[in-house]
């Protein structure tokens, strides 16, 4: 073999290891740079040579550098990295919403016990002043309290929607550098060396966009790689980008909603299709966690405030002359929202009107509810909460709320979002200052006979509806096992006015002419009541002893049997319990699946980078492989240099 095929060889040798230790110092410089993939040199051997002798060997050539990839591992990672960041957005929210929950003094179940408190203490001395300034104090406390933990929630929702907004800043900014580097990849597209470092930024700007929005990737014939979100809508393809956006909500204009800009065109992102990202978890929060949240303040407002209003308003204040009682607190009503999609007239008008009414705040569900028609032209109700499909008609009562639909009537297609509760701790606030307007007494009083031989005595004198007062009420028992006779009677006239019999059982009340009178003991045949209206108010404790009775009775959240029996429900304080409970089991629910994602996350991590990562250990492995063969290709050139010389000294 001459000397130029010697150095020939030798020099192909040296080429081929300076191009791989070039791969490898790259490695090496890079080993610490996110998203980077290891990259290798491809060599295959040179075309032989022929002479006399035969083919001889010219070592070898490179053919290309490639980077270590796989697919299937990266698209992993990026799903994973999905799911972790939709639960960690998630469960950093329901952390703040926790908040607006606190136990303990700060709470609002201790606040309400308060006041309960407070009219026990005024129960038991109607006409002193203070004691009715301390139940303004307290009814100012828990007022403040409801408003507050709404006015939290309407923080929270805020944030939301800026989150949102900021996100779909970075995701649009994403999407654009990816539709650029599309452009500058397709640009090699009729090369055989692939753009490694441009293939490597766009898979890291991608999983960089899965963190927002869980993405799906359709690679083209020309390097370039489509992005598609939300079941199928194109955010990338080719070197085109779509934009995300956020619009005001539907019907509910104070939540955010997503849509995609594509060519003019926006298209409503539906919930259900966004199946992971940050901004998926934001929305998840906003539409269940959040609305659950207010709704369930909301119910406790409605009720507490609706009963004590109700019990306010059947008593007797200090007035000169005495009157019945106002309000004692001012909260937030029913809301019917209307789709902006909703039928109009030509004025923009809507066609339909709807409106709503509390029948009894003590059934009020903690829920949103959807009106629309059905199939057949009427009115279907769903109860979001749980998902209960209901037809009504126009004028129904359902769970404690009348729902009237006026004007032209609903049209198809539209659609109304009704709000029996959701504003109604909103702004709530003490509406009575007046001392005196505080309605302690009740409007009747019982007296017992003074010949009465049985045990009987009042337990209770409650006001059930509206007594007439211009009425006496006397009850005769005319056997020892409660059968009696009542007779109302006009006080102006003593005429009679209506006469009846009844039987009266231990724990349950007499009801008559707006009220109801229970019993301790047990009354004998002989023995008599007598319910006349109240002849010196600033004495008499009955109306505020049935108010400080709300304590202990179930008016949140009650529902109707099958007779149309209250059934279930639960007191203020339990009910403002069991929400701290609901709130706590979302948060340490969302805690754990956040931990269990992120886990995921990172193995799906190291998976792919055990695989395309760089290994320091393997790289250093490799530099003495390259310095083996920069010795070997030394060598050759030696001997063809020594070769070269000795022709050259038999020459001469």
């Amino acid at each position: 073999m001459s000397s130029s095929a010697l150095m020939s060889i030798g020099m192909r040798a040296m080429f081929a290891s300076t191009a791989s230790l070039q791969s490898t110092s790259h490695n090496i410089a890079n080993a610490n740079v996110a998203g980077y993939s290891r990259q290798e040199t491809e060599v295959a051997t040179s075309k032989g040579q022929f002479s006399g002798a035969g083919f001889y060997g010219k070592g070898v050539d490179v053919v290309n550098v490639r980077r270590a990839h796989d697919r299937f591992l990266t698209m992993q990672a990026a799903v994973a990295t999905s799911m972790a960041k939709m639960d960690e957005a998630r469960q950093q929210q329901l952390v703040q919403l926790e908040d607006v929950f606190p136990p303990g003094e700060q709470g609002l179940g201790y606040a309400m016990g308060d006041f309960f408190a407070s009219m026990t203490d005024l129960a038991n001395s109607p006409s002193d002043n203070s004691a009715r300034q301390v139940v303004l104090a307290r009814a100012a406390d828990v007022a403040d309290r409801f408003a507050g933990a709404a006015n939290r929630i309407d923080i929270l929702q805020r944030g939301v929607v800026a989150d949102l907004e900021s996100s779909a800043i970075s995701v649009n900014s994403l999407a654009a550098r990816i539709a650029d580097l599309n452009d500058e990849i397709a640009g090699y597209a009729g090369l055989n060396q692939l753009p490694n470092d441009l293939l490597d930024q766009r898979d890291s700007l991608i999983k960089e966009l899965s963190g927002f929005l869980q993405v799906t990737t359709l690679p083209a014939s020309d390097g370039t790689v489509g992005i598609f979100i939300a079941g199928g809508q194109r955010l990338v393809l080719g070197a085109e980008a779509s934009q995300i956006k956020v619009k005001d909500g539907d019907p509910d204009p104070s939540m955010a909603a997503l849509v995609i800009s594509t060519q003019g065109q926006e298209l409503d992102l539906n919930e259900d299709t966004l199946a992971g990202g940050s901004m998926a978890g934001l929305i998840n929060f906003q539409n269940h966690d959040l609305v659950d949240a207010r709704n369930m303040l909301g119910q406790m407002a409605a009720a507490f405030a609706g009963k004590v209003n109700e019990a306010q308003s059947r008593g007797l204040d200090l007035g000169k002359p005495p009157g019945p009682g106002v309000a004692l607190f001012r909260f937030g009503g029913p809301e019917a929202l209307a789709s902006r999609f909703n039928a109009r007239d030509g004025s923009g008008q809507l066609l339909a009107s709807v409106s709503m009414t509390v029948t009894d705040p003590t059934q009020l569900a903690a829920s949103d509810y959807d009106l629309r028609l059905d199939a057949a032209g009427g009115l279907q109700l769903t109860r979001l909460s749980d998902g209960l499909v209901r037809t009504i008609n126009s004028g129904d009562v359902v769970d404690g709320m009348r729902v009237d639909v006026g004007g032209l009537g609903l049209q198809p297609g539209d659609r109304y979002t009704l709000q029996p509760v959701g504003r109604a701790a909103q702004g709530m606030q003490r509406a009575l200052d007046d001392t005196l307007g505080l309605a302690a007494a009740s409007p009747v009083t019982a007296t017992f006979g003074v010949g009465n031989t049985g045990t009987a005595s009042l337990r209770e004198l409650l006001v059930t509806g509206t007594p007439d007062t211009q009425l006496i009420t006397n009850i005769s028992f005319t056997s020892d096992s409660g059968d009696y006779t009542w007779e109302l009677i006009d006080r102006d006239t003593g005429a009679l006015v209506n006469v009846g019999t009844g039987t009266w059982n231990a724990g349950e009340g007499i009801s008559l002419n707006g009220f109801s009178v229970t019993l301790n003991g047990v009354p004998k045949t002989g023995d008599s009541i007598t319910v006349d209206k109240t002849l010196f108010p600033g004495s008499n404790n009955g109306n505020a002893l049935a108010m400080s009775s709300l304590a202990d009775d179930r008016i949140v959240g009650m529902t109707l049997d099958s007779n149309g029996s209250p059934i279930g429900g639960r007191t203020a304080t339990d009910a403002y319990a069991a929400a701290m409970a609901d709130i706590g089991v979302r948060v340490q629910s969302s805690k754990l699946a956040t931990n269990i994602s992120a886990a995921a996350s990172e193995q799906a991590d190291r998976t792919l980078a055990s695989k395309t990562g760089v290994n320091l250990d393997e790289e250093a492995s490799r530099l003495i492989q390259f310095q083996q063969s920069y010795q070997a290709a030394a060598k050759v050139l030696q001997v063809a240099q020594s070769v070269f010389d000795t022709m050259l000294q038999l020459g001469t």
